[in-house]
């Protein structure tokens, strides 16, 4: 396994914590640093933030009952109806 898929890998660990702005500040540097040297998780990085940023600022859409049952039932969550 190379270096850089290794540090890939290792980045993974802690990505949400990183994104939450809970990780320690070494866990954050360490991240920041890899973040510099490697462009496919900056951009990983970047697009995750924003589908993050999205979910928790965009309405969410409303769903008719009877739609919404069938997609339940569809995905065996029934006992959520």
């Amino acid at each position: 396994m190379s270096t850089e898929t290794h540090d890939c890998r290792h980045l993974l660990a802690d990505l949400s914590l990183y994104l939450d702005g809970e990780a320690s500040a070494t866990v954050c540097a360490e991240i920041e640093q890899h973040l510099q040297d490697c462009e496919n998780c900056r951009v990983m990085v970047d697009t995750l933030r924003k589908t993050v940023y999205l979910y928790r600022h965009l309405e969410r859409p409303s769903l008719p009952e009877h739609l919404r049952q069938q997609l339940f039932k569809k995905l065996d969550l029934s006992e959520l109806i």
